[in-house]
């Protein structure tokens, strides 16, 4: 082993206030104290001892934060570390190391050089510097402080002022020569930007960088370098706290360690435009804190929680030992069985793209859709939900390839797996659509499907064709609702019918809502006319010159068992028409013939309905309503195949 470098004259030069020191010393002697919380609070360990820089000692008081790693052993007799932040504090009288943060350098080595080396336990002495006959100096008094009697040589023999039994029994040093003999480290001295800030030796030099896979709560300063894989929307909340906002982004090192990173409300003003997808960063100070496995699937146990005093500096050199992502595909069949909200990286090849369309969420801000459909050499696809910017940026660019008769490969990283309509996967903020990515799996897929993949026969494991299917997501025809009467339990049905709308009650297709917004909130309550020509809100209570429209759209649907009434809002309404609920009001307001145009086209054609059944109470009476979530275009070769799957499951092929 090679020699272990202790910083000469470390103690001295630590204890006169040399600020720009990080002295390498050895522990030599540790001990654990019991410390009372207060009443009714738990005892609590705090760990005392000596270090060395191999010819001098000083006793150290060790931080609460750094407990663990002595309780666990990490740090112990012989362990060499590294002081990276620490305070020169007045205990009873002497000048001590109180340790607030370090580095274990060494975990476990025989002692370095010639120390006292004394059982600690700090007194109200007063200190004292005892000069040894070989010109050893320990600082800091203890209890029962030994005197040296005579020399042997050059080593010391002391005899204790209290009996054998006494934990203030010193140590003698063994004439034999240590395993390592210390040798000169220059004391660290940082960039000229690093200024002394008063007596309180605290190292602000950049902490040295660790791979991902190391950190750890225990640990003081610290340093990761990663390459951003993703980045996060903006995404905001309100608690008991009050409102706030959060971004995250995932880094990925050399040694293939992931994390992921936050930021909160300041945090994220500073570093949101910093951080880009693709290139090196090194972060530096943060809490570390347990992932949230529900959302996070990155092969680390812990998350970075940003902090004031954090940094994120830009590498301005490219390292080409990071690599620019990392996958775990799983195949498309495996995602049958997989529980839903697991995350999971597939790969497949996409055949078909739908049209984007906006929904409403329970907040009442608007989002985009669009549904692609995957399909692999396992002998299965899904449906892969887009939301959001994923919509116009990688779905436009998708649905314009398969469109044109090309079919690419489309790595998803970090898709949610969901039970709607059977199992697919949903994108999130922090996901990743890869088209054609230079990777050997796509290269395999490309291979696969230009050679007689694409005619391959394909199960789907979405949609009303999945083989697991519950009643919430089966094909029912319009008279089932009613006969296995869906909608009475607590939680609603959801069901897909094939039917025709037969019928629109078009005098009263929409309502005039509140445009207000609170945050990311539109009010949506509707709003009247006043006297002085304005509209009111009663929720809001104010008045505005324009307001809202939005749909609220009773339609009669109809097939070969039946008819039943169906409400349709904004969404699903927008979808099926074509049209805004404002647009189309004008054109009723302005006897424009696009308005009969739009509702007639809807008339007499087959869809794919997508049905919320949930029984209601109206005043005294309860009764299902009915109301529609999505709606598709019917699509004869899709029906074929349909149909074909249920002949092959009913005769059990």
């Amino acid at each position: 082993m090679a020699a272990v470098r202790l910083t000469p004259n470390g103690v001295p030069a630590g204890l006169d206030g040399d600020l720009n020191l990080r002295p390498i010393l050895q522990v030599v002697n540790l001990r654990c104290v019991n410390v009372d919380g207060g009443p009714g609070a738990a005892r609590a360990d705090r760990w005392r001892g000596l270090v060395s820089d191999g010819n001098e000692t000083c006793p150290a008081m060790f931080a609460a934060q750094l407990s663990g790693l002595t309780r666990s052993g990490v740090i112990r007799r012989g362990t060499v570390v590294q002081l990276d932040e620490y305070v020169v504090n007045v205990v009873g009288g002497r000048r001590v190391f109180v340790v607030l943060n370090m580095t274990v350098l060494v975990a476990e080595c025989d002692i370095i050089g010639n120390p006292v080396i004394t059982e600690t336990e700090f007194s109200t002495q007063t200190p004292q510097r005892v000069e040894q006959s070989n010109g050893t100096r320990q600082y800091g008094s203890m209890a029962g402080n030994p005197s040296p009697i005579r020399s042997n040589g050059n080593v010391p023999v002391f005899q204790p002022s209290m009996s054998e039994n006494s934990l203030n029994t010193p140590t003698r040093v063994g004439n034999k020569p240590p395993a390592f003999q210390p040798t000169a480290q220059p004391s660290y001295r940082p960039a000229p930007s690093y200024k002394n800030h008063g007596a309180i030796a605290k190292n602000e030099a950049p902490a040295r960088i660790i791979p991902i896979s190391s950190l750890n709560p225990y640990q003081g300063r610290w340093a990761i370098k990663g390459r951003v894989t993703a980045k996060g929307d903006i995404r905001r909340y309100h608690n008991a706290k009050g409102e706030g906002k959060v971004f995250s982004f995932d880094l990925l090192d050399s040694d293939g360690g992931e994390i992921r990173v936050a930021c909160f409300n300041a945090l994220l003003d500073r570093f949101y435009e910093v951080v880009e997808v693709g290139k090196v960063y090194v972060v530096s100070r943060g809490n570390l804190k347990p992932a949230q496995k529900n959302f996070n699937h990155l092969n680390s146990e812990w998350e970075i929680m940003l902090e004031n005093g954090s940094t994120v500096e830009l590498c301005p050199d490219e390292d080409r030992s990071i690599p620019s992502q990392r996958f775990d595909f799983r195949p498309i069949s495996e995602i049958e069985d997989t529980p839903t909200t697991n995350m999971v990286d597939i790969i497949g090849v996409v055949t078909s793209v739908s049209t984007c369309t906006t929904l409403q969420k329970k907040n009442g801000t608007e989002t985009q859709k669009r549904n692609i459909n995957l399909k692999d050499m396992s002998g299965r696809s899904v449906d892969v939900t887009m939301w959001g910017d994923f919509c116009n940026r990688e779905g436009s660019k998708l649905q314009e390839m398969v469109e044109r008769g090309v079919f690419p490969v489309l790595a998803v990283k970090t898709g949610r797996v969901t039970d709607f309509n059977g199992k697919s996967v949903g994108t999130i903020s922090s996901s990743q659509l890869l088209i054609d990515p230079d990777i050997s799996e796509a290269h395999t897929l490309r291979q696969w499907f230009d050679a007689g993949g694409r005619d391959a026969s394909t199960q789907s494991i979405s949609r009303d064709v999945a083989p697991a299917a519950s009643r919430n997501v089966v094909r029912m025809t319009v008279a089932q609702i009613k006969d296995e009467g869906l909608g009475m339990q607590d939680k609603p049905d959801w069901v897909t019918v094939k039917a025709s709308i037969i019928f629109f009650k078009s005098d009263s297709f929409c309502y005039t809502a509140c445009p207000t917004k609170e945050g990311d909130r539109q009010c949506n309550k509707k709003v009247t006319k006043g006297t002085s020509g304005l509209w009111c809100c009663d929720r809001c209570d104010k008045e505005f010159p324009e307001c809202d429209y939005r749909y609220l759209l009773q339609l009669q649907i109809q097939d070969h068992s039946g008819t039943a009434w169906v409400t349709a809002f904004q969404e699903a309404a927008q979808e099926l028409l074509g049209c805004s609920a404002g647009d189309l009001n004008r054109y009723k307001e302005e006897e424009d013939p696009r308005f009969a145009e739009t509702m007639v086209s809807c008339l007499f054609q087959d869809y794919l309905l997508r049905l919320k059944v949930k029984e209601e109470t109206y005043g005294d009476e309860r009764r299902v309503k009915n109301t529609l979530v999505k709606v598709e275009r019917f699509d004869p070769a899709g029906e074929s195949k349909y149909l074909l799957d249920s002949i092959s499951r009913s005769v059990g092929y």
